[in-house]
């Protein structure tokens, strides 16, 4: 078990600018301004007209995570957001020239009678933060935030409420602008852990002798039993085939823990084909795949994103055969860091939640916030709810004895579900 990290301290305050950014609450039909004196907010519900602007941010000094590369979220939207109601939502913020300045990456869908607007990737996004040029947001404060605010109410269609999950407090050590806004901490943390060049000498670093020498000793029977290759996917063909046996191999890993499979869920798959096999053949695809192989048997898999500079974990699976208990995933892990550490890649992490296998490569916490933000009447209340609802299940997560149970009673269902099957 990862070890929990200690109570956070007080919220950083933001640095703030002699002179902070002010915009205007207005909002356009289409993503074109004239440059003038005050800066502009735009509400863009058009992804294809939002695109220039995306990738001129994405391409500049910019402060974002690799899971809000456009790359990424427009299959997403496309073949899973669409399919759930899900329409774009981009608050576009340009400067006094006219210049992005800041995109953030949201969606508007329905809730029951609420319209709500949350960061797009749904589940498959671990952390969620806006595109933001470096300057803007390091003077970025409270009222120009609340200006962005009043500019997402005033614009239309009608927002009831901003649903903000898993907003990571800084990022490659920057403060996050967001977090000036009403927060509370998300119910889980990230993991993260620093890189260096030499791989051994970090594996070393972190692990036993006596740890190392039984992975290599688990490596040599696997290599026994055939011919053993862990390597990043180049190929779609391959790419494809590395899918459809982490699909099928993650779809039992679920049912037996007694959760639903998320990658079931409509567009999944096909969202998450496209993100890896687009631009695949010019080494820049949106998920990187990874996959440790005996013979032609897929042992175990990784999916990840990067920018260059940090690499993030997105999902993973490992075979349930008798060669599980050679322990393919962890090598396969450690394959992952050494490519990783080769490409001169700082930081590395393994997403959201605690889990055993974090601790050899992910030893810092990494504290996240959620941002519940009523716009009309019906909106306050609901965030009110989202509040204490989203509290109550941080406790339950943090309170080891109430976990344990929850957790054993989702095998137990999932042990009888498969044996009806």
């Amino acid at each position: 078990m990862v070890p929990r990290p200690a109570a956070r301290p007080p919220a950083r305050p933001l640095a703030m600018s002699s002179a902070p950014l002010r915009f205007e609450a207005v909002a356009i039909a289409d993503s074109s301004t004239q440059p003038g004196r005050t800066a502009r907010i735009e509400i863009v519900q058009d992804l294809a007209r939002a695109e220039p602007v995306w990738r001129h941010l994405e391409q500049g000094d910019v402060l974002a995570t690799p899971y809000q590369r456009y790359d990424l979220l427009a299959p997403w939207l496309r073949e899973v957001g669409a399919r759930t109601g899900v329409t774009p939502f981009l608050v576009v913020g340009r400067d006094d020239t006219g210049a992005p300045a800041f995109l953030w990456p949201l969606g508007r869908s329905g809730a029951g009678p609420l319209t709500v607007v949350r960061f797009l990737g749904g589940k498959h996004a671990n952390f969620n933060l806006a595109l933001w040029r470096r300057d803007v947001a390091a003077a970025m404060d409270a009222p120009a935030l609340r200006a962005v605010i009043a500019a997402i109410a005033a614009a239309g269609p009608r927002v009831d409420l901003l649903q903000l999950f898993n907003q990571p407090e800084s990022w490659e050590g920057l403060p996050n602008p967001l977090a000036a806004l009403p927060h509370q901490a998300s119910p889980s943390f990230g993991y993260r852990g620093r890189l260096q060049g030499d791989f051994e000498a970090l594996l070393a670093s972190r692990s036993s002798t006596v740890a190392r020498r039984k992975m290599r000793s688990k490596e040599r029977a696997l290599a026994n039993l055939g011919a053993l290759r862990a390597s990043r996917i180049a190929t779609r063909e391959e790419a494809e085939r590395v899918l459809s046996d982490f699909f099928t191999q993650k779809s039992e890993r679920l049912a037996e823990q007694g959760l639903p499979d998320v990658f079931a869920e409509p567009g999944v798959r096909d969202f998450i084909t496209e993100a890896a096999t687009a631009r695949l053949a010019e080494g820049r695809p949106a998920i990187e795949l990874y996959a440790l192989e005996l013979d032609s048997e897929i042992l175990a898999t990784f999916g990840a994103v990067t920018d260059g500079r940090r690499l993030s974990t997105m999902f993973n699976s490992m075979t349930r055969g008798p060669l599980a208990a050679k322990s393919p995933g962890q090598l396969l892990l450690q394959t992952l860091v050494r490519l990783s550490c080769e490409r001169g890649i700082g930081v590395f992490d393994l997403g959201v939640g605690e889990a055993s296998y974090k601790q050899l490569f992910c030893d810092e916490a990494e504290p996240l916030f959620d941002s519940f933000i009523g716009l009309t009447p019906a909106g306050h209340l609901a965030a009110a709810a989202s509040r204490l609802a989203y509290a109550c299940k941080r406790h339950i997560k943090h309170n080891p004895a109430i976990w344990q149970a929850i957790t054993a009673t989702r095998r137990l269902r999932g042990g009888r579900t498969a044996a009806e099957d």
